[in-house]
C-alpha cells in the first residue's frame, strides 16, 4: 500500500459496499418470479393428480350395473377437495350393456387448484382447465 492513504482505502471500501446491495435489488425478483412458479406448478401438479383419481374412480364406478349419472358425480365429490366443489364438471358417458365403453370427463379451473401468481408476466390461470378423461368397460 506505497502511495495510498488510509482515506483512500476507506473510500473504496465504502464505494464497493453499494454494488453488493444493487446485486441483490437486481436479482430478487427474478428469485421471487422462480419461486412463485415453482409453488404455483406444484398445486397444479398436485391438483391435476386429484382430477385424474376422481375420474378413475369414478369410473370404476360407472362401469357397475344401474349407475346413474347422479351416483358418478358424487363419487367424484368424494374424492376431489372441497376448494373444487364449485367449479367441478362431470360428463359421463355411461354403456347401456355390458362391454360397452364407460367414459367419464372431470374438469376443474386451474383457478380453483393455485392462486394465479404468474399474471404479472402474461401467464394467467385464469379460463384455462384441468381435465382428466377415463376409459373403462362395463361389467
Amino acid at each position: 500500500m506505497v502511495g495510498t492513504s488510509r482515506s483512500t482505502i476507506a473510500f473504496r471500501k465504502h464505494r464497493r459496499s453499494g454494488v453488493l446491495s444493487m446485486e441483490l435489488v437486481l436479482t430478487l425478483p427474478i428469485l421471487a418470479l422462480l419461486l412463485a412458479g415453482l409453488l404455483e406448478f406444484t398445486m397444479l401438479f398436485f391438483a391435476r393428480g386429484e382430477v385424474v383419481e376422481a375420474s378413475r374412480v369414478a369410473a370404476r364406478k360407472a362401469t357397475l350395473p344401474g349407475v346413474t349419472l347422479e351416483d358418478v358425480e358424487d363419487e367424484v365429490l368424494k374424492v376431489l377437495h372441497p376448494r373444487f366443489h364449485h367449479s367441478v364438471q362431470v360428463a359421463a358417458e355411461l354403456g347401456e350393456r355390458s362391454g360397452d365403453v364407460v367414459a367419464v370427463v372431470v374438469t376443474v379451473d386451474m383457478s380453483a387448484a393455485a392462486p394465479d401468481l404468474l399474471w404479472p408476466i402474461g401467464y394467467s390461470l385464469q379460463g384455462r382447465p384441468l381435465l382428466s378423461e377415463t376409459c373403462m368397460i362395463r361389467e
